[in-house]
């Protein structure tokens, strides 16, 4: 029996409920495994009320047979929460209703009933406060492998990853060393050779505008070299450090499939500025597959009916390469 896909239902007073609804109605198009929805009945009702889709929902609760799944009607696993209207403000109340959806899907996956998990957009803000810098942080504490966890914002062009996540600017230079370097290519090259049979070619930037610095000992000649070479020598193919500013302009030249950057903004803000919303969150080093919408919750746009869904898409179609 083929295994469903979970889509935990995000942020419920955000676009969450619209970009499932119109991943739901194109699914035909590309998805090639079933799926369900971890969230709450009576609010998807009235959300699909309030959006004019004329979809049917129904739970599921533990039936989790493929031919059930394969029917026409919206299954969900129904998570208690109660909300009047289809869209308020972000709450307390809601972030402890996004904590048991995520509860009950790691729990599915520790009872082998799903596939993996794809969760919708959340304020991380709001829910994890300062005690995570995000979900990829979150699950890997869960899973227990903490400081292990690798943000992969993938693309079949390309895909980046940020050495560091969600911290303010300053914090970087302290936060970079050769272990952390090269246990992130690590787990980056044995996750092509695990899912595409590859081994991936990938670029290292350097931190520095033009990998200069005027200190006696820069960042690329005391870390990011050394890193690279130890990683060369277990026979990952990488190259760097690359100096940031042109190392997108090579991309395709030196057929990179992976830029690893030393902090978020560094590799985030020129991909998504090629990609935009064909891009996908993936979080590596879990024991599981885990992967997010590569957008946030656009709190200006809810309810409105214009949310793009491609990035939820392209999410559910990376589970045609999971066996």
């Amino acid at each position: 029996m083929t295994k469903p896909i979970a889509i935990i239902a995000g942020e419920p007073n955000s676009i969450s409920s619209e970009i499932i609804f119109k991943s739901w109605k194109l699914r035909k198009r590309y998805v090639h495994k079933p799926l369900i929805i971890i969230g709450n009945i009576q609010l998807l009702n009235l959300q699909k009320k309030r959006l004019k889709y004329r979809i049917k929902i129904k739970e599921i609760k533990n039936n989790f047979n493929t031919k059930y799944l394969n029917k026409d009607i919206l299954p969900v696993y129904d998570v208690k929460y109660k909300q009047k209207k289809p869209f308020q403000r972000i709450s307390s109340k809601s972030n402890r209703y996004i904590f048991k959806c995520f509860g009950i899907a790691i729990n599915l996956i520790k009872n082998k009933k799903i596939l993996g998990i794809i969760n919708c957009p959340i304020s991380k803000e709001s829910l994890f406060k300062n005690k995570h810098q995000g979900i990829t942080e979150f699950l890997s504490k869960k899973a227990g492998i903490e400081g292990n966890e690798v943000m992969l914002i993938y693309n079949k062009k390309l895909s980046v990853s940020p050495l560091t996540t969600h911290i303010p600017l300053r914090y970087v230079s302290n936060k970079i060393n050769k272990f952390a370097i090269i246990k992130k290519i690590k787990v980056i090259n044995n996750f092509y050779k695990k899912i595409f049979n590859k081994n991936p070619n990938i670029a290292v930037l350097g931190l520095n505008p033009h990998n200069f610095s005027s200190a006696n000992k820069p960042e690329e000649e005391k870390i990011i070299s050394p890193a690279i070479k130890a990683a060369n020598k277990k026979r990952i193919k990488v190259i760097g450090p690359i100096p940031p500013d042109t190392s997108f302009m090579l991309f395709k030249q030196h057929k990179f499939d992976v830029i690893l950057g030393m902090y978020h903004d560094q590799v985030l803000t020129p991909f998504k500025a090629l990609f935009k919303y064909d891009a996908i969150n993936i979080t590596l080093g879990l024991p599981y597959i885990r992967i997010s919408p590569d957008h946030g919750i656009a709190e200006n746009i809810v309810g409105k009916g214009i949310a793009n869904p491609n990035s939820l898409i392209e999410s559910i179609k990376f589970f045609n390469h999971i066996k």
